[in-house]
This record gives C-alpha cells, sequence and structure tokens, in this order.
C-alpha cells in the first residue's frame, strides 16, 4: 500500500475529489491533466473461461450475444486482447498487481483456504484509482485468498486481510471459485448471513466417516462429475474440497449472476457523483456450469452455452444502470476474460457433447490451461462513448496486465517505481487513438511456475515448454496433456493456428526470442526502470 508523503498526497487528493467529484488530478494539483478534464468512471467486466470465439461479435454463429455486440458496436473491439496467463488465479493476480504472476511463488490456482495471495503492501490497480479520488468496489468471483499468511481464511470471523487491504472499499464476493466450497458470499469482511450457532468449517478431509460426498452419494447428484470434482456435496452439485455449517449463509448456483448484478446496480447508483471504479468479476462460465433456468436450454448447445448468454445478459443489465442514470458517456467499459476456453473441465454437462461445429477459441489452438494463443488471446472491447469512436476494431496488442499502468495514466497517478514491474502505458491504443500502439512484446504463461511460457514479439510467436507437455490443445477434444517439444516458432501472421513449427526455417529468429524471453524472466521486470 501507499505509506509516507504519496499516502498523504493521496488523502488530499481525496478530500478535495469529495468535494469537486468531476475535477482531474491535474486540475487538483495545479498540473496538467491526462487525457483531459474528467475522470471517468470505470467499468471492468472480467469473464471467466471465455473464448476468443465465443461471442456473436467474435465470430459465433450457433447464438447470439445481443449486449456485448452492443457494446463492440459501441466501442473498440481488439483481436489481439490478451489476459497473461491461462488460468485465473494468475491472471487475476497479474490483473491487480500489474506483475506476471510467474514472478511470484504461490500465485497458481488456489486452494479453498488459501491465505490472501497478493502482499498486502503491494501497490494494486485499485489503489492507484483510490488515489485519484475514485471510490472502487469488487463484485464476483475473487479466487486470490482471504487471511492471513501461513493461517489462510478465519470463516467465522473477519477475512482480512482481502480486497480492502487491497484498495478496494468494499466487496461482495465469491472468496474462491465455485467449483471449491464454501458456496457462501463474502461481503466486506465477513460472511453474510453466518449464524455463529451454526459455524463454518473448511477443509481438504472428509470431516467424518459419514460425510456425504460426490463419490458416496453419486446418486443423488443432479451434475455428476468426470474428474476430481467429488468432495462436499452442496445444491446437489459435488466440490472440490470439505465443508460443513454455515447453513443460512449458503447460496444456490443459480442465482449468483443475479445477486451480483443486483448489487452492482445499486453500488453504481450510491456512488454516482463521485468517479468510481466497479470491477465486476463474473463466473457464469466457469465450471460447475449451472446457469438460473430462465437460460436453461436456452441454446442447442448445453449449459455451457447458455451460461455464455446468461454472461451476455449481465453485460446487458451493467450497461442499462449506466444509461438510466446518464452516465454512459461519463464512464469506460472494458470487458475481457481470464483465459481461454475449455470443455469437460470436471463436470458432465455436455459441453463437449452438444458442441456441434461450435469454436469456443475461435481460429487459435488451445484454450484454459494452455500457452498456445487460445490459451490467453480472449474478447477485449472498450467503450466510452463520446471518447471512443464507435465500430472499430484494432489489432494491437493489448493486455490485462496493462490495465494498472493505463488507468493511472488515465487518472494522473504517478506509478511508484517499485510498481506494476510489467504493466505498459497502453492507453491510447485502449482509447483507439489515431497511430497509437499497443504492446511490443508479451509473455504468456500457464499456470505456475511449471517453466511454460508463449512469448509474441509481433508477429512471431515462441512457445517455451520446459515440462515438454501441453494440455488442452484441441478445445474441441476431453481435455488431456500432450507431448510437445521444448521449443517451437510460428508465424501468426500466417498461422494463426499454430500449427507449423517453422524453427528450423527461421533458426536465428528463434535463438534470439529464446534469449530475450530468458532476459525478461531473469530480469524480474519488463516494464523500465527509471535512469
Amino acid at each position: 500500500m501507499l505509506d509516507g508523503p504519496v499516502k498523504h498526497l493521496s488523502l488530499l487528493i481525496v478530500a478535495v475529489a469529495a468535494a469537486f467529484p468531476w475535477a482531474s488530478p491535474g486540475t487538483i494539483l495545479g498540473g496538467d491533466a491526462s487525457p483531459g478534464p474528467e475522470r471517468p468512471n470505470i467499468v471492468l467486466i472480467l469473464a471467466d473461461d471465455l473464448g476468443y470465439g465465443d461471442l456473436s461479435c467474435y465470430g459465433a454463429k450457433r447464438f447470439q450475444t445481443p449486449h456485448i455486440d452492443r457494446l463492440a458496436a459501441e466501442g473498440l473491439r481488439f483481436t489481439s486482447g490478451y489476459c497473461s496467463a491461462s488460468t485465473c488465479t494468475p491472471t487475476r493476480y497479474s490483473l491487480l498487481t500489474g506483475s506476471y504472476a510467474f514472478r511470484r511463488q504461490g500465485t497458481g490456482i488456489a486452494p479453498p483456504n488459501s491465505p490472501l495471495i497478493i502482499p498486502p503492501d503491494t501497490v494494486t490497480l485499485a489503489d492507484l484509482l483510490r488515489q485519484a479520488g475514485y471510490a472502487t468496489t469488487v463484485i464476483g468471483k475473487w479466487h486470490l485468498g482471504l487471511g492471513e499468511t501461513g493461517q489462510g481464511p478465519d470463516w467465522n470471523g473477519e477475512l482480512k486481510p482481502g480486497p480492502r487491504e487491497l484498495g478496494f472499499d468494499s466487496n461482495f464476493l465469491l472468496p474462491t471459485t465455485n467449483d471449491r466450497v464454501p458456496q457462501v458470499f463474502v461481503e466486506n469482511q465477513r460472511v453474510l448471513n453466518l449464524d455463529p450457532q451454526d459455524p463454518l468449517w473448511v477443509g481438504n478431509q472428509k470431516p467424518s466417516d459419514d460425510h456425504p460426498t460426490g463419490i458416496s452419494h453419486r446418486h443423488t447428484l443432479k451434475m455428476d462429475w468426470s474428474q476430481g470434482h467429488n468432495g462436499t456435496i452442496h445444491n446437489g452439485i459435488s466440490r472440490i474440497g470439505f465443508y460443513t455449517g454455515g447453513n443460512a449463509a449458503r447460496f444456490r448456483d443459480e442465482d449468483l449472476a443475479d445477486k451480483w448484478v443486483e448489487k452492482s446496480a445499486a453500488w453504481i447508483e450510491a456512488h454516482q457523483e463521485q468517479p468510481f471504479f466497479l470491477f465486476f468479476s463474473s463466473h457464469d462460465l466457469h465450471v460447475p456450469r449451472m446457469p438460473h433456468e430462465r437460460f436453461q436450454g436456452a441454446t442447442p448447445l448445453g449449459y455451457r452455452s447458455d451460461s455464455i448468454l446468461q454472461f451476455d445478459w449481465c453485460v446487458g443489465e451493467l450497461m442499462k444502470t449506466l444509461d438510466r442514470l446518464n452516465l454512459a458517456e461519463r464512464t469506460l467499459v472494458v470487458l475481457c476474460s481470464d483465459n481461454g476456453p475449455v470443455m469437460d473441465d470436471g463436470y458432465q454437462d455436455d459441453a463437449l457433447e452438444k458442441l456441434a461445429d461450435h469454436r469456443a477459441a475461435g481460429p487459435f489452438s488451445g484454450g484454459k490451461y494452455s500457452v498456445y494463443e487460445g490459451g490467453t488471446r480472449t474478447p477485449f472491447i472498450t467503450r466510452w462513448k463520446g471518447r471512443i469512436a464507435p465500430g472499430a476494431s484494432s489489432d494491437e496488442v493489448v493486455c490485462t496486465i496493462d490495465l494498472a499502468s493505463s488507468f493511472a495514466a488515465l487518472t494522473g497517478v504517478d506509478l511508484p517505481e517499485t510498481a506494476c514491474l510489467d504493466s505498459f502505458n497502453l492507453l491510447p491504443a485502449l482509447l483507439g487513438e489515431s497511430g497509437a500502439a499497443g504492446r511490443e512484446h508479451l509473455i504468456q504463461q500457464d499456470n505456475g511456475q511449471g517453466g511454460n511460457y508463449g512469448f509474441r514479439v509481433g508477429d512471431w510467436k515462441l512457445l517455451r515448454h520446459d515440462s515438454k507437455q501441453t494440455r488442452n490443445r484441441v478445445v474441441e477434444e476431453p481435455l488431456r496433456n500432450t507431448p510437445v517439444p521444448q521449443f517451437q516458432l510460428f508465424d501468426l501472421a500466417h498461422d494463426p493456428g499454430e500449427q507449423q513449427d517453422v524453427m528450423e526455417q527461421h533458426p536465428q529468429i528463434g535463438e534470439r526470442m529464446k534469449t530475450r524471453l530468458a532476459e525478461l524472466i531473469a530480469a524480474g521486470r519488463s516494464r523500465p526502470a527509471a535512469n
């Protein structure tokens, strides 16, 4: 977090901003403002497991996503928009910290009882916006851990440190991810509606021999598991991990999206008189896919695509709220995803069986868990009415990791030297300004520190698989590990599907990229330090 003179300056900015909510930081401090006289509201919509080809504005034919299509028509659609990792926790870590997750141990997929993965003294995207006078909140999936290192969450007490120690004024969360226990909401620092007489226990082992699980009571499940998700049963679905108690606090899977839209609309309305930052973190496409009953059967492709329509509805409801409050022209909306698609991710929900000719990753190979393009190249849309020209598309490379630096530039906040080590200011590209350039290079990773990287420089893409295997190479097939060479080189301009390894034809390019990737990893940062 910020301290010393910076923290005192931050308090001054917040105090003045409260009196003059639409004055820019430059106006407050008597300096130049960038990019203009207003600080827009920011609504960041992060999808979960949404593939490049999962929206009709990105080529989906089997179903339509009208609300997101409208967002793209009124804004800017990127064809080279990325997240930094092909699983959720490391992407979320990088989005908030502006630093590649592979630089820190313990940033892989968080277990149910994980402590907070981001150290509380880290400068985050939310810290930067709060410094600029924004009200900040996160609503939806968290999956970055809660509680002290070495202890983890105190489910029956205060769940801290958490989002409020990372720059968010408030939060309404699914604490982990919904295929992991527990199925409860966390509002600010406590489990919502928890009865002290029915305490919540969460663990890695069965609490008793007769505890019902997806193995012992498989016949009772309304959605069967295919692998791994066979612990405690809630709402007819077994999960990863075990828990007991907290019955009054538990939610129905089918109601998640409605609750988050309700909370988001209320929060926007309550904060409409000052600049605000809403991080709307969806869960819809992630397993277990159990959309609300009104969306079940809405498409011919099963619950996965039904969940895409539910996510599209969520986006539409957020846009309706902005329109109703006359905030659309004062709000920058960014829509992106935390990783690419996966079909059978642990439950038998017919995602593969009903896939037909739908290409969830679009023209790309790979998906979730993979450093092929489909794992991290996802839909990426920006809209700011009156500022971003409508209906355009951009081939510039942009990434969720760059939002921290870009939002800091937007609001006139200086980045500390030791913060956001891999985040670049791509604000002109995100706003679609003429001649604005995106990233020159991007490192992609899978889940952890296993040494599997993608490295894009221009149209060249180097794959480095130190494990010599990849997972989910072909999204349209069952999830499996596939042997691959340690190094591969692809020319994305002519081979976006990464089918033809051209390392032998271009050995010098391959060697230069190997060296440069190793240098960037070893350097500990890619954002240049000040001289």
